[in-house]
């Protein structure tokens, strides 16, 4: 083979060479993943992968020109659940007819979440509304600032100047019972976690109103709660015999759990282990 052809044919090869890493290099981000697209056509400045924020928030970046639409773009902020919490619409600082990319900034207002982390959601504009030309980046961020969940129950507690007869003896009754309306942390155990609230007893405002209530009883836990067809079960610790006494006090006292547990429709018997507790 002539000098020459092995020439033109290194040549060539060397032409292909060159060509493949330059396409490899140019679609090395150009698969569907978030990142992928974030180096193509969309790079965030601020804030940054799982950058602590709060509302508002100031939104940087830089866009390539075909990811605006009339020079904007919708900027989301969502919790961890999906729930849009606020949106922002991203302007182009500069000439967005381009296919180069355009800084772009934005101040995004989002209610206080209820979940410790959230997205921000970089949308390309899609005015034609075909599903082929969406597009978008995901950011995770976390939330400074987070409401807590919480419920709403009521407390039995006893008033004895509520529960008297015509001469003004105690009668030693469910009459006598009142319901004071606290918020408690929402979880998955609601039942037992208001019957713990009851045994810590009323706090130093409600004392006024609850004379003759007795809680907090000392030493005196709930140690389980399980609910079967209807039936609480309330399991308690009571090292001192705290719950024990005359027949008028265990019964207002068994009284006031009851009620409390009551409140939840499930529930329509309640029991005590061991045995023992609230007997005269």
């Amino acid at each position: 083979m002539k000098k020459s052809t092995l020439v033109v044919i290194g040549i060539a090869v060397l032409i292909l060479l060159i060509g493949a890493i330059i396409i490899f290099d140019d679609c090395s981000s150009c698969g569907g993943r978030d990142t992928d697209i974030s180096s193509a056509m969309i790079r965030v400045t601020i804030p940054e992968p799982d950058a602590i924020v709060r509302s508002p928030i100031t939104v940087t970046g830089e866009a390539r020109g075909n990811w605006y639409f009339e020079a904007s773009f919708p900027v989301k902020m969502l919790d961890a659940n999906g729930k849009q919490l606020g949106v922002g619409i991203a302007q182009a600082q500069g000439e967005w007819m381009t296919t180069n990319f355009v800084p772009f900034s934005t101040i995004v207002n989002f209610s206080t979440p209820t979940t410790q982390t959230g997205t921000i959601v970089f949308q390309k504009d899609n005015p034609s509304g075909l599903p082929e030309h969406d597009a978008e980046v995901r950011i995770p961020i976390r939330f400074s600032q987070v409401v807590s969940q919480t419920r709403d129950i009521k407390l039995y507690f006893y008033n004895n100047q509520r529960d008297r007869d015509e001469s003004g003896n105690i009668l030693c009754s469910a009459k006598g019972l009142f319901p004071i309306n606290r918020s408690i942390p929402f979880t998955v155990t609601p039942i037992q976690d208001t019957v713990k609230e009851l045994l810590k007893g009323p706090d130093s405002v409600e004392k006024l109103t609850t004379p003759g209530t007795e809680f907090p009883l000392a030493g005196v836990t709930l140690t389980s709660a399980s609910l079967s067809n209807g039936v609480l079960t309330l399991t308690l610790n009571d090292p001192e015999n705290k719950t024990g006494g005359g027949a008028c006090r265990v019964n207002i006292l068994r009284a006031q759990i009851e009620a409390t547990a009551k409140q939840f429709d499930v529930v329509k018997e309640v029991r005590f282990v061991p045995d023992g507790l609230f007997q005269p």
